[in-house]
């Protein structure tokens, strides 16, 4: 992976809320991915780049499932972006790619739960929009094993390029 000039980065966690870290996934579990969300987060703004934080809103009820707040680890801080979305990705009828250009973000970095939906779907979005699109594939798990070895060998290839968190890392750096 090629260095990336972190203020034009913005990494992009997806739906890390309680009910769906609980999820029963693969190949990791939620807290796994969580915990290494937390991590890229934490190298994300200390090299100064954008952490999106990025829950779903189920339209038309008043009222979300418990559970449907942030995890307390990825509650956003001061200078994230809080998107909430009502469809599978995270750009669809969200301020997100708005908010992206206004920053001037030209880097795309994905990472939760669940691959072969918020993060897929937002990835695709990423590239059509034209943003250098990354898949941090050991920082995100699908419902099952095939499903999100589909989408990181097959899907993720076409449209972005796969890294290891560690390699994320030393880009940022």
């Amino acid at each position: 992976m090629n260095p990336l000039e972190p203020r034009r980065t913005a990494l992009i966690l997806i739906d890390l809320m309680p009910r769906i870290v609980a999820l029963q996934t693969a190949p990791l579990g939620g807290p796994v991915v969580l915990e290494r969300s937390v991590a890229l987060a934490a190298a994300t703004r200390s090299a100064g780049g954008l952490v999106v934080n990025v829950r779903v809103e189920r339209p038309g009820v008043d009222v979300q499932p418990e559970g449907s707040e942030f995890a307390p680890e990825v509650v956003p801080q001061e200078g994230d972006l809080e998107v909430v979305k009502r469809t599978i990705g995270a750009f669809g009828q969200s301020p997100l790619d708005a908010e992206l250009r206004s920053r001037g973000i030209a880097n795309v970095v994905l990472a939760g739960i669940a691959t072969n939906f918020g993060v897929e779907s937002t990835g695709r979005a990423a590239s059509d929009l034209g943003y250098e699109t990354f898949f941090v594939t050991d920082a995100m798990t699908g419902l099952d094993d095939h499903a999100h070895d589909f989408a990181v060998s097959y899907v993720f290839p076409r449209i972005g390029a796969n890294c290891t968190s560690e390699e994320y890392l030393k880009a940022l750096s």
